[in-house]
């Protein structure tokens, strides 16, 4: 069904990913390419302030580690990570790469959703593709 999907990647545990994983692997056509896509988003400078460069550093090379072992198990798939608000990167990536499929693994609701939104809910109104969103 797809040739380009693109799977933002939270490292947080209230994310179905596997659920993701299975679902991309599902509408893609043969040969598509698929792309893991990790956004670490900015530490307030109050904070980054009174963390070592050197832990700011680890954290990265860290992710790119988790992310090469979840690449790992789909065969084809790529990695990217970058950094910023998450909603404007992954939609930002999806343009640029002219993504045609994006797959998000979306947490549950809460309250706090409605005042200041979900990552998901941001980039269902912003890409200009078809969007999966698992819970």
């Amino acid at each position: 069904m797809y040739r380009n999907i693109l799977i933002p990647v939270s490292f947080d545990q209230d994310r179905d990913r596997d659920g993701a994983f299975r679902v991309a692997t599902a509408l893609a056509d043969e040969g598509a390419t698929i792309t893991l896509l990790h956004v670490m988003e900015p530490i307030p400078g109050y904070v980054a302030a009174q963390i070592p460069a050197e832990i700011m550093a680890e954290s990265r090379v860290e992710a790119e580690k988790r992310m090469t072992a979840l690449a790992q198990g789909m065969p084809g798939a790529k990695t990217a990570i970058m950094s910023g608000h998450a909603g404007r990167n992954i939609a930002a990536f999806a343009k640029r790469e002219a993504v045609d499929c994006l797959v998000l693994a979306s947490h549950k609701h809460g309250v706090g959703d409605y005042f200041i939104g979900s990552t998901a809910d941001w980039v269902v109104r912003h890409v200009d593709c078809c969007v999966h969103v698992i819970r």
